[in-house]
């Protein structure tokens, strides 16, 4: 299975925010970050805010963090949210005119596989992705933006 870029760049905008965790995080800088559109991750943003997984602030100031803790979003959730379609043949459509459909071994097998994917994304949290790297700050440039921003 493949993942899409728009997952691939949700779990990227999460672990930015788990990553600094501390402060708003802007799209601007989380852009510059992974050297992306600004207007590719604002459209990647909606299904993850309207999901909870990441909380939004307006104004001068504002920005986005995440919605619940890190520990707390696993990568199947992220998935499940970003991804349109689960289709690995043809015959995980609803449209499929194959008369085995209901009582293929093959579909059968990849069902198991997929659900076996599933099961291994949930075990996995964002906080796991950060903590894999203590340097995740420092390669996110987050140490660098937090040095320039003036005292409060």
């Amino acid at each position: 299975m493949r993942l899409t870029r728009q997952t691939n760049y949700a779990m990227r905008i999460l672990m930015y925010c788990a990553a600094n965790q501390d402060r708003l995080s802007r799209i601007p800088e989380i852009a510059a970050a992974y050297s992306v559109s600004e207007l590719f991750l604002f459209k990647i943003l909606q299904p993850l805010v309207e999901n909870g997984l990441v909380e939004t602030v307006r104004g001068r100031n504002g920005g986005v963090k995440l919605g619940k803790p890190a520990q707390e979003i696993s990568l199947f959730d992220v998935v499940r949210v970003t991804e349109e379609s689960f289709a690995m043949a043809e015959c995980f459509e609803s449209d499929t005119e194959c008369p085995l459909v209901d009582s293929c071994a093959l579909n059968s097998a990849l069902r198991e596989a997929l659900n076996a994917f599933f099961e291994v994304l949930g075990r996995h949290t964002i906080a796991d992705l950060v903590a894999e790297r203590p340097d995740m700050r420092g390669l996110l440039g987050i140490d660098q933006l937090t040095a320039r921003q003036p005292a409060a």
